[in-house]
């Protein structure tokens, strides 16, 4: 299974990016697709969860902000990043797995990773 993540950037704060994440090679509506972020100096930071199209998961920080969305047509996750801020600055890393809904925030019970894409907001 591979993962391609694509769409990062550099924005002014206020502004908006869109990510995706196309995954080839394995049964992509059968696991539960995830963003990750992580800053330098910081640890990989859960962002938002996606397994059915009504039911998602963000977290704390950028709830009302990000929106995430899949196409099980298409293999494809993306992340919608809206009053982007300086702190949201980060490497962000979509990731495949089956884990249980109380764990979905923690990076190693995914299986799969993409190969993260550098979004940059500028204040």
């Amino acid at each position: 299974v591979q993962l391609q993540a694509s769409g990062g950037g550099s924005v002014q704060a206020g502004g908006s990016l869109r990510l995706a994440c196309e995954v080839s090679g394995g049964a992509f509506s059968t696991y539960g697709m995830s963003w990750f972020r992580q800053a330098p100096g910081k640890e990989r930071e859960f962002v938002a969860s996606i397994r059915s199209v009504n039911t998602k998961y963000y977290g704390d920080s950028v709830k009302g902000r990000f929106t995430i969305d899949r196409d099980n047509a298409k293999n494809t996750v993306t992340l919608q990043m809206t009053s982007l801020k300086p702190e949201d600055t980060a490497v962000y890393y979509c990731a495949a797995g089956r884990p249980i809904a109380s764990a979905i925030s923690n990076p190693s019970l995914y299986y799969y990773w993409g190969q993260g894409t550098q979004v940059t907001v500028s204040s």
